[in-house]
């Protein structure tokens, strides 16, 4: 009879930590494609959701700010220039809500086999980013319909992609360790996607935000990146505030490394709390 023992100690080092990413990838894509499914199971219209939302809320911001309070769209369409917004987002918003919930939701499989946590909150993000290309789609048809044609600057949109991304997942890993010891957090999520929404410069260009208030301003990372993605796909009608990028920048890696590390120490108790 084979005796031999096997001893699993997750996280003994860096190197053995990424190793077991990469063995457990079949589980990270298997998750990721769950939740897509359970997403818009039992909907009537299904994945069409991930258009509608973005869609409304930009008919919304459109009347409101644009034709209502009538502020600058810097010579764009004022449905274009909130849409482009609205992608990186929703993207943002939704990778959030879903990554801080996600170790609640599969609180029992934490709990019977060990695999790398990370897993679960990068699957949850990987859905957002479904989202985001779906949703990309009628953003090419609002460019038609306003005959409205990109310059070459859009082939540097992806570095916004990333950054977005690590955004993300960077929140995401904050909020869903401190969701498993802290349950009021389920409660915070909500209401900081809701805030972030309006200062964010989703329903309007960052244009009209007074220079004394810029530093303040740009201390939210989202604006780096929509200000990203307006430079690189609406051009020079929304010129780039190169100091403002810049910290923007340095906030989201901050947010990326800080989430990486704080998830890490905080796996080895998700078992036993969650």
């Amino acid at each position: 009879m084979d005796t031999t023992e096997i001893i699993i100690k997750p996280g003994a080092s860096a190197l053995h930590y990424w190793r077991d990413i990469w063995r457990y990838r079949e589980l990270f894509f298997f998750l990721a494609w769950r939740d897509i499914l359970v997403r818009y199971k039992q909907t009537a219209i299904g994945i069409a959701w991930s258009v509608l939302r973005p869609l409304a809320t930009m008919l919304v911001f459109t009347v409101v700010f644009g034709k209502l309070a009538k502020l600058p769209s810097n010579g764009v369409p004022y449905p274009i220039m909130v849409y482009v917004a609205m992608l990186p987002w929703q993207f943002f918003a939704n990778s959030l809500t879903e990554s801080s919930n996600s170790l609640i939701d599969n609180a029992n499989l934490l709990t019977k086999v060990y695999f790398p946590r990370l897993i679960v909150p990068a699957g949850s993000v990987i859905v957002g980013l479904v989202d985001f290309f779906i949703s990309s789609v009628i953003l090419g048809g609002l460019m038609v319909w306003y005959r409205f044609v990109p310059d070459s600057r859009i082939f540097l949109l992806p570095l916004f992609l990333i950054m977005a991304f690590m955004a993300s997942f960077g929140a995401g890993l904050w909020l869903s360790a401190l969701n498993v010891k802290y349950r009021d957090f389920r409660y915070v999520v909500p209401f900081l996607v809701q805030f972030g929404l309006y200062i964010s410069p989703v329903g309007f260009s960052s244009s009209i935000v007074p220079a004394d208030w810029r530093f303040l301003y740009f201390l939210n990372p989202m604006v780096g990146v929509i200000d990203g993605f307006r430079w690189a796909i609406l051009g020079d009608a929304f010129p780039i505030n190169w100091p403002g990028l810049s910290l923007s920048c340095f906030l989201v890696a901050l947010v990326f490394v800080g989430g990486l590390f704080y998830f890490r120490r905080m796996e080895r108790s998700f078992a036993d709390v969650v």
